[in-house]
């Protein structure tokens, strides 16, 4: 037991490593504080479990468990949009590595009873060294299962958050004051006109979401559209919506992995929001595979979140853990690289970073809007993790540690004709 002449006080222990102060106020369950009393936002370590959570799984994660558990409490923000506390957090918050001897301090004055872990909560998913027993890492079985844990949420639940277009994509905002709905229809028409999509034509969406490529490119440019996703419950509202639009005799959507869609000769392919989830080392047989089911001639849109830089790195525990299992981020230079090394030949790129930060605040606004609605939809804890994750999402975006790039490759035919025009044809 800890002894008055070592207690150390949880204030206390913060304030060791975050030598440069807090940004917003901070109190514990055995009476200490730290940060300026007069912060308009307060975060309150409410139980001893909350401290084992923080202790047991330094970083992110641990906070992140005891803020889903309900031992950590915060005021002065929405837990739909806990925005400003995310700015705060990653531009003001630094944490500094404590010595050995400080950390024994600590541990020691706050007792070694809290270093045994408490059970995670139910909403995360398994460690990665856990999954095993779900598949390799990117085998069929294990992508299902953690497509499963993020887009089987529910579909009410994503209609509140993503609005009417239900596309879980960045959108292209033609202005400041365009609305989500004005800007998610100009991203898929701007998709559509870097294909140069034509009536009659063939179109291939990997990855598809509930189907707002799929029936935008089939409804405003008379295409053929098959789009496919490893989410049941996606491929049963793109079903349905297909049919309230009248669209059955040209666009279809089907529960299937994309390396498993047999037809060939595609005109155009597009690739919305998928990469993220294939995994680097995969992508020679992804980039091959949609080559190959490409015609001469046939363009690539490949539109994904990408790191500022092309070294590898984790995702972070609580987006593996709560949000995207086994997702993965490379830099557009390496998507690049791995699109030509496959045969495609790279004709355009832009970089859509702002964009992101836009409709990642457009989508915590709806949540916030739908907060009560969402709340008996899908429990609290995971209410509170949508929240935190959009924010922080729309700060990594705004501090460029996330960006999104679109990218343009085309099949060549045999005489390397590219069947491309001189000067692009989508920004007249």
């Amino acid at each position: 037991m800890t002894t008055l002449e070592t207690r150390v006080s949880i204030a206390e222990a913060l304030t060791t490593v975050t030598p440069a102060g807090l940004p917003f106020r901070f109190t514990a369950y055995d009476g200490s504080a730290t940060g300026p009393e007069d912060s308009p936002i307060h975060m309150h370590l409410a139980s001893e479990r909350g401290l084992s959570y923080v202790l047991t799984a330094p970083g992110d994660l641990g906070l992140v468990r005891a803020y889903v558990m309900g031992d950590l409490e915060i005021t002065g923000v929405h837990p739909g949009n806990p925005y400003e506390l995310m700015q705060m957090m990653q531009k003001q918050l630094h944490f500094e590595r404590p010595t050995p001897a400080e950390a024994l301090r600590i541990v020691r004055g706050l007792g070694w009873n809290h270093l045994k872990p408490p059970p995670p909560p139910p909403q995360e998913h398994l460690p990665k060294w856990r999954r095993t027993f779900e598949g390799l890492r990117h085998s069929r079985t294990r992508d299902r299962a953690a497509i499963h844990h993020h887009y089987d949420v529910s579909n009410t639940f994503y209609e509140w958050i993503l609005g009417p277009s239900m596309t879980y994509t960045c959108a292209v905002y033609p202005s400041l004051d365009a609305t989500l709905e004005q800007a998610q229809a100009e991203k898929y028409d701007l998709v559509a006109r870097k294909l140069d999509l034509r009536p009659g034509q063939r179109l291939l969406d990997v990855g598809c979401g509930w189907g707002g490529m799929v029936r935008h490119a089939a409804r405003e440019y008379g295409v053929k559209a098959l789009g496919v996703t490893l989410s049941s419950a996606q491929a049963e509202w793109a079903t349905e919506a297909i049919k309230r639009e009248g669209l059955e005799d040209r666009a279809e959507v089907r529960f299937l992995d994309y390396r498993d869609v047999a037809e060939r000769d595609f005109d155009a392919i597009s690739s919305i929001g998928l990469t993220e989830h294939i995994g680097v080392r995969n992508y020679p047989s992804y980039f091959g595979f949609l080559l190959d089911r490409l015609k001469p001639g046939g363009r690539l849109l490949n539109h994904s979140i990408t790191r500022p830089d092309n070294r590898y790195r984790s995702t972070g525990a609580f987006i593996d853990r709560y949000i995207f299992p086994d997702g993965e981020l490379i830099g557009s230079g390496r998507i690049i690289a791995e699109a030509q090394d496959a045969g495609f030949e790279v004709r355009h790129e832009e970089n859509l970073r702002e964009h992101y930060a836009l409709t990642l605040g457009a989508w915590s606004d709806n949540l916030v809007a739908h907060w009560d609605e969402a709340v008996a939809e899908v429990g609290y804890p995971t209410a509170k993790i949508w929240g935190l994750y959009l924010a922080a999402c729309r700060v990594g975006f705004e501090r460029n540690t996330t960006q999104l790039h679109q990218i343009l490759a085309v099949k060549l035919d045999n005489e390397a004709d590219a069947h491309f025009p001189l000067r692009p044809t989508w920004l007249s």
